[in-house]
């Protein structure tokens, strides 16, 4: 049987941690393990060979960390690292149960709009790797330890099956603020054959996590735990969790419905055997459709269902002239200021409709998509006619959207639902067909049927499919009214299905003509013959617009991202008369507090967080323009570095972020930087505080060795840690004056030893 036969079929096991091994066999502080592939062969077939022959169904090759960021010989370090899988399978006689896997980690980079890689070449790194990985003759992909799961969305793959796992905080978030529903359902959508998560914690922390997952996911579900928390011992790193608790929970984890397990950092071969010894005699639950609707952004999730969701449809160019103008001029901000008005105003999901015949509107689709995503947390709706508009919005979409639409034309389904199937999405279907829109809820509900048929044969769920009950002009045609609520309920009754309706289709949302109890509407006109707009009425429970007219204020552009307008009303403040230094603390400052403070709370996160940076980075640029050759008052100088054979910065770049804008001048050393160089800067400068970031538990020996050095040689400064694996035990034992969970932490941390 193959691997995509077998997935949710029985019980399967991943292997288990790789770093933690080869320190013990002498992996040095620093020494990028995929090197080993061609330096020590031997070392990694017998680390391969060790989980084959513990009971692992599916054993990752050596290449983690294979991508162009970190090798020039990348297709060299891929092949080698899938033979030696391959050899030591063989030696282990389980070459007809057991599957050679191509390990794909995070590139260490943040994707744009948040960080500086475009989401196109993130899709070419990985492609590169996978492209190798294939050649070579693996058999599985396996995608793992995603913080970001756009950065997941970033492989464009082959045949193979795919598994994702990734990497959730305590309360279930991403590094990037996304959710489990969230997270589970882009995935979904993308057809993965499996999905989970795995490092950051031991089994016990994993537990509350695992059953959200089970709760909302239909696919087989996969859980690597960390043999627990990380410490040293000397010059080891060492796990708290033993061979047999790690099993005891693990068989609770099982239970909630898990189909593949195995383990992550610190496991070992041992914990592996014990795990297949544990789970087998366990019974087996094959996964369950949940029949659940999420439409997601990076950070938000709306499930379709339980109550009435609202769709702000103001960024739309019909009838709008001002909006269309907007467009022509590719005036954006304009655009995200329309959707953020939408927001405040209560919208759950927000459409996007850039069509004007004059525009690029396939590149112009792009463009703001990726706009809005940077500003508001609210999921999009898709909403085109232009197929190509249509494929590049999916693609470049960080999450599951709505998609506006598919009818029952033939043409049409056969150029929408391919790409619906590719990208994911929920689908909203138009009851129309060649001969136009059906009078009865009969006809309408013979298309509908149609187009749920056409679902299914392009592997589209049904709840991922919304009905437009086609809501007409009902002052000019009444019955209408009955005829929509009747397909809206036989779409319920017949279907199980979502309905969706366009209300200001109806003259405006006129009340009391729902049913034909007003004919011609002439009560309702006779009632409301003197009403004034925006005169005291009946409250719509809709918050105020973010200001007057649609133009943000400086505050409203920082705490919510819009760099060209934060930079346009600092320009407009300060060419009123008012003292740049006067706008900065009682306007810049406070905004960024308050965006700073919702982060710590768990209110904004870290795409909202970056966003709001850059703003108030525009915003200091326009003041530095201003006051060029005056002093800067700075607070003091930071260095930040990513500590050698690490060559993730992502953390380390949003530090320099924020560290920035609240008044410190940072020297960034990178990635992947010696001990040596970071003190020698630190002396050369007499820096009172350097950050230290790493993402692998192979580094942290770097980052122990760095501080050390410091506190030979330069012990008057503060060196602060954070990054995926630290944790405040952790830091304590190398020797750290602080641990940063975040940016903001830090940024608090320096104005304590700075004094401000």
């Amino acid at each position: 049987m193959t691997l995509k036969e077998r997935l949710g079929k029985e019980w399967l096991f991943c292997d288990g941690g790789t770093g933690t091994i080869l320190q013990e066999l002498g992996l040095k502080g620093g020494e990028l393990p995929e090197l080993w592939n061609l330096t020590r062969p031997d070392d990694i077939r017998a680390l391969n060979r060790g989980y084959f022959e513990a009971g692992s169904n599916i054993v990752n090759a050596n290449m983690f960390g294979a991508n162009r960021f970190k090798f020039d010989n990348v297709t060299e370090i891929v092949t080698a690292a899938v033979k030696l899988c391959q050899e030591a399978r063989h030696e282990a006689g389980r070459d007809d149960d057991a599957y050679v896997a191509i390990d794909i980690g995070p590139t260490g980079k943040l994707l744009a709009p948040m960080g500086d890689l475009p989401f196109n070449e993130a899709v070419e790194v990985f492609s590169e790797e996978i492209r190798a990985g294939v050649q070579a003759g693996a058999d599985v992909i396996v995608i793992e330890t995603m913080s970001d799961a756009y950065e997941a969305k970033a492989h464009e793959v082959c045949d193979l099956p795919v598994i994702v796992t990734c990497v959730y905080d305590d309360s279930g978030k991403l590094l990037t603020g996304g959710g489990i529903e969230g997270t589970v359902a882009m995935l979904e959508g993308l057809k993965v054959d499996a999905l989970g998560v795995n490092c950051g914690f031991g089994p016990d922390k994993m537990l509350p996590l695992v059953k959200r997952i089970a709760d909302c996911c239909s696919l087989p579900i996969v859980v690597n735990p960390n043999a627990g928390l990380p410490r040293t011992e000397g010059s080891r790193t060492v796990y708290d969790v033993m061979p047999d608790e790690f099993c005891e929970v693990m068989k609770e984890i099982a239970k909630l419905g898990v189909h593949v397990m195995g383990g992550c950092c610190g496991t070992t071969p041992e914990y592996i055997s014990k795990l297949v010894e544990t789970i087998k005699p366990l019974t087996f639950t094959e996964p369950v459709r949940k029949h659940r609707t999420y439409v997601t952004s990076s950070s938000a999730c709306v499930e379709i269902g339980p109550k009435p969701v609202i769709i702000g449809e103001r960024i739309n160019p019909t009838g709008k002239k001002r909006f269309k103008q907007a467009l022509r001029d590719n005036d954006v901000d304009y655009i995200l200021t329309e959707g953020l008005n939408q927001e405040e105003a209560g919208a759950d999901i927000l459409d996007v409709n850039v069509g004007l015949p004059e525009i690029d509107e396939p590149a112009m689709m792009e463009n703001i998509v990726l706009s809005l995503q940077s500003v508001t947390t609210l999921p999009l709706q898709i909403d085109t006619t232009d197929i190509e508009a249509l494929e590049r919005g999916l693609r470049i979409y960080n999450g599951k959207p709505m998609i506006n639409s598919v009818n029952g034309k033939q043409e049409v389904i056969e150029a929408v639902m391919p790409l619906v199937a590719k990208y994911g999405g929920v689908l909203v279907g138009l009851p129309i067909d060649e001969a136009g829109i059906p009078e009865t809820s009969d006809g309408r509900i013979a298309v509908a049927k149609k187009i749920y048929e056409a679902a299914d044969r392009y592997g589209i769920p049904r709840e991922d499919i919304v009905i437009d009950g086609l809501a007409m002009t009902i002052s000019s045609d009444p019955g209408s009214a009955i005829t929509t609520l009747d397909t809206v309920r036989r779409i319920r009754d017949e279907f199980h299905g979502y309905s969706i309706l366009g209300v200001s289709n109806i003259s405006f949302g006129l009340p009391a003509a729902l049913m034909n109890l007003d004919p011609q509407c002439s009560g309702f006109i006779a009632a409301y013959a003197d009403y004034v707009p925006g005169a005291a009425t009946a409250s719509t429970g809709a918050k105020k617009d973010v200001a007057a007219g649609g133009t943000l204020t400086l505050a409203e552009a920082i705490e919510r991202g819009v760099t060209g307008r934060a930079a346009e009303a600092m320009r407009e403040e300060i060419d009123a008369g008012k003292e740049p230094l006067e706008v900065i603390n009682n306007d810049l400052i406070p905004a960024l507090d308050k965006v700073g403070k919702g982060f710590e709370a768990g209110t904004i996160f870290l795409p909202q967080l970056l966003m709001s940076a850059d703003a108030a980075k525009a915003a200091f640029d326009v003041v530095k323009q201003k006051m060029a050759g005056k002093p800067r008052t700075v607070k003091g100088k930071v260095i930040l570095a990513t500590v050698k054979g690490d060559i993730h910065d992502i953390g380390k770049n949003i530090v320099k972020v924020m560290l920035e804008n609240y008044g410190y001048d940072v020297v960034d050393l990178g990635k992947d930087v010696p001990p040596e160089d970071i003190v020698e800067a630190a002396i050369r400068d007499d820096i009172k505080v350097v950050g230290l970031s790493a993402l692998m538990t192979t580094t942290v020996v770097s980052m122990e060795e760095t501080i050390k050095l410091l506190r030979e040689k330069k012990p008057d400064t503060k060196v602060v840690v954070g990054g995926a694996v630290m944790t405040q035990e952790y830091a304590d034992q190398i020797g750290a004056d602080a641990y940063s969970k975040d940016a903001m932490q830090t940024v608090r941390y320096c104005d304590t030893v700075f004094g401000v």
